[in-house]
């Protein structure tokens, strides 16, 4: 959805969308459902509001797939891209890093509902907490069932490491 700056009215705009929103990045499960209310200030438009969605991602530690809601809050300040071309060199600030740029009077919200789903998926994503993982020696999922394997002896190398965890114990 886009929205052209110049016809924002002065009291703002209040939008309820839903979208459907293709990424290379995440598989989105579901349309992107947002809340948003957005206010013009001279040049400078204010984007404040909560995103809804759910995205399939693959568990860190079993790699098996799962589906995860994805809620956010968010607030971003937008410019028009021109304050940026005017410097050769723009470096962005610590408080300029919930800012975004426009383009040709026209904001994409799409691009926004994308970044803040991006932004708001966990790093390490878990199919449940207590997920027992992969055996790194013959790759059985662990939560379906035991592995037979044999706990190797350790290599010699790292029994150094192994005298530090027993002095946290």
């Amino acid at each position: 959805m886009k929205i052209i700056v110049s016809e924002i009215p002065e009291e703002g705009l209040n939008i309820d969308i839903e979208e459907t929103i293709h990424s290379e990045l995440v598989k989105i499960v579901s349309p992107v459902s947002a809340s948003l209310r957005i206010e013009k200030r001279n040049a400078e438009v204010l984007v404040q509001g909560e995103i809804h969605a759910k995205v399939e991602l693959q568990c860190s530690r079993c790699l098996q797939s799962f589906t995860v809601p994805v809620h956010s809050a968010l607030s971003v300040v937008y410019d028009p891209a021109e304050v940026i071309n005017r410097e050769e060199n723009y470096s962005l600030k610590g408080d300029e890093l919930d800012m975004g740029f426009y383009r040709n009077d026209t904001l994409d919200l799409n691009d926004l509902l994308l970044e803040q789903l991006l932004l708001n998926i966990p790093m390490k994503p878990l199919c449940r907490p207590d997920c027992e993982g992969i055996c790194p020696q013959c790759g059985k999922d662990l939560n379906a069932e035991k592995c037979t394997c044999e706990v190797s002896e350790i290599d010699p190398r790292m029994k150094v490491l192994e005298q530090l965890l027993k002095r946290k114990e």
